[in-house]
């Protein structure tokens, strides 16, 4: 089959241009300027590039952006202070905390602390809750750049089965959730496989979609895959590569190779999900900063 490329970087370049031409005219009438903090927690390699894209893309589009720092030994009550502070901060209109924290730090206690209007990462139970029922709210960002792939590609959801690979909080979940939901994209039918799943790749040669969130390098063979399957890959492991200046590859969770021929869509990784997964916390920064979703 010839496939097509699902490019998650010209979509999300284009969507950056819809940002900030909305951004301009704000400035123009006179608002608000929307304003993104993030906290910064040790010196991780992945949570450093991350945070360097999240405020440069800020920059990009014309937004305000502040970046906050703390040492890997942070206690959680100095962190809780700092929530407290953003959630106060009228100028501040919505934050990140980048995860992973070191762990003696509750992540769940963090999350739950941040004011669920400002919560652009869309992880507080609130925002999940609404969005399991599907009413306004901050969808977390690597799901709704997904949703937003599938709505400019006008891939067909309607009736279709689509597999989830994968029950992470961050992906998995909220990706079943809102391809349930009677909406397009949605309206499927939808499983969840994990890693105790036992019939997963019967599973997956049933699947019109298959979305793979397991972090696990090439896990998604060719023989696992219908012909004229929709093919969303959410993996990015840093791989040893000798023959590469870093030292690692991005490796998603698709043998690209086997799967792609027999495709109708397919996303690559690098250059899929990724960038567009930044926009979509963008794009919520923007609705943080209307107040669209959530008034004073």
């Amino acid at each position: 089959m010839d496939y097509k490329l699902i490019d998650g970087k010209a979509t999300a370049a284009q969507i950056k241009q819809e940002l900030a031409a909305e951004v301009e005219k704000i400035k123009a009438e006179g608002g608000k300027i929307p304003h993104l903090a993030a906290i910064l927690v040790g010196h991780d390699g992945g949570s450093e590039t991350y945070v360097a894209n999240k405020v440069r893309t800020c920059e990009e589009i014309g937004f305000k952006s502040s970046l906050i720092r703390f040492e890997a030994d942070v206690t959680e009550e100095e962190l809780l202070r700092k929530v407290d502070e953003l959630n106060n901060n009228p100028d501040v209109d919505g934050f990140i905390v980048q995860l992973p924290l070191p762990k003696h730090i509750s992540e769940q206690k963090i999350i739950e602390a941040i004011d669920y209007r400002k919560d652009v990462d869309g992880f507080h139970p609130i925002n999940v809750g609404r969005m399991s029922i599907g009413l306004p709210c901050f969808v977390s960002a690597t799901p709704a750049g997904i949703i937003e792939l599938i709505r400019r590609y006008g891939i067909e959801t309607q009736g279709k089965h689509c597999v989830v690979l994968g029950r992470s909080n961050i992906v998995g979940k909220p990706m079943a959730s809102l391809l349930m939901q009677k909406a397009y994209p949605g309206d499927c039918t939808v499983t969840v496989c994990h890693s105790r799943s036992t019939n997963l790749a019967e599973m997956c040669r049933q699947a019109d979609i298959i979305i793979v969130a397991l972090g696990v390098p090439e896990f998604l063979k060719g023989d696992m895959v219908k012909e004229g399957a929709v093919v969303i890959d959410v993996g990015t492991t840093r791989v040893p590569d000798a023959t590469r200046k870093s030292g690692f590859r991005l490796s998603g969770d698709v043998k690209f190779d086997e799967v792609a021929p027999k495709c109708s869509y397919i996303s690559p990784v690098p250059g899929g999900v990724g960038p567009m997964t930044i926009i979509s916390l963008m794009r919520n920064t923007l609705l943080a900063g209307k107040k669209a979703i959530y008034a004073e």
